[in-house]
């Protein structure tokens, strides 16, 4: 029996979106900073020529976290189990440091996106991890910091965690608000913990629905991973 779809497009208020849904248990949940795909920023081809080196391709991949000018993270990154970016706590000015702000992490078979201050606390040591910000949704509440009649539209993504475990990732087909943004993964999606990865560079790449949005530099990618066939 073939597999249901991973991706699919739904509608939320007013703006369109695609969202992709996989299982931490079975599905190989990678994160891929720019330094590990070569020198100027990672791309989805970048990605597939490394991955293709070791008899690998991607299923599935998306920008996964903000970075400085030079592509390096500018929160804690862990790629397959190694830190190449550290936790950051400090205060500035931005997204990111939009207080709450959060990692989404991998580990065990397990996913979960948890604002930064109780992710430090929890002493989780995950196989994957990157920080990004502000959160979406903290314990089912939206970001106190988002207004619902806000008037900067971007095209958005983010991740959250579902109720049955399974890791959910959303990308605006639409310019739409922050408000918006997190309600889509609180209302209708039933995240309790969300988290933004960009609004500048946001982009999709999943072969499944012939979608290859364009080749950005990118700091950090999120990628589903699988084995070639032969």
């Amino acid at each position: 029996m073939a597999e249901p779809p991973k991706c699919a497009g739904i509608e939320h208020l007013s703006g369109r979106y695609t969202v992709c849904t996989f299982d931490p248990a079975r599905d190989t949940i990678r994160l891929f900073g720019a330094a590990t795909l070569g020198k100027g920023g990672a791309t989805y081809g970048r990605l597939n020529t490394h991955l293709l080196r070791n008899g690998q391709h991607v299923s599935f991949a998306m920008n996964g976290g903000m970075y400085h000018p030079d592509y390096g993270p500018v929160g804690l990154l862990v790629e397959h189990g190694r830190a190449t970016g550290a936790l950051n706590r400090g205060d500035a000015f931005g997204n990111f440091f939009m207080k709450p702000n959060g990692v989404f992490w991998v580990g065990d078979g397990k996913a979960g996106v948890m604002e930064t201050e109780a992710f430090a606390k929890a002493g989780l040591s995950p196989r994957e991890a990157t920080q990004s910000g502000p959160m979406l949704v903290i314990d089912g509440r939206i970001h106190p910091r988002f207004l619902p009649d806000a008037t900067s539209l971007q095209i958005r993504n983010g991740v959250g965690v579902l109720p049955d475990g399974r890791v959910v990732f959303a990308i605006s087909n639409d310019p739409v608000r922050f408000h918006d943004f997190a309600t889509l993964f609180r209302d209708r999606l039933g995240c309790r913990n969300a988290l933004f990865l960009d609004g500048s560079i946001s982009s999709l790449y999943s072969p499944e629905i012939r979608r290859h949005d364009r080749d950005a530099l990118m700091g950090t990618i999120i990628a589903v991973v699988k084995d070639l066939p032969w």
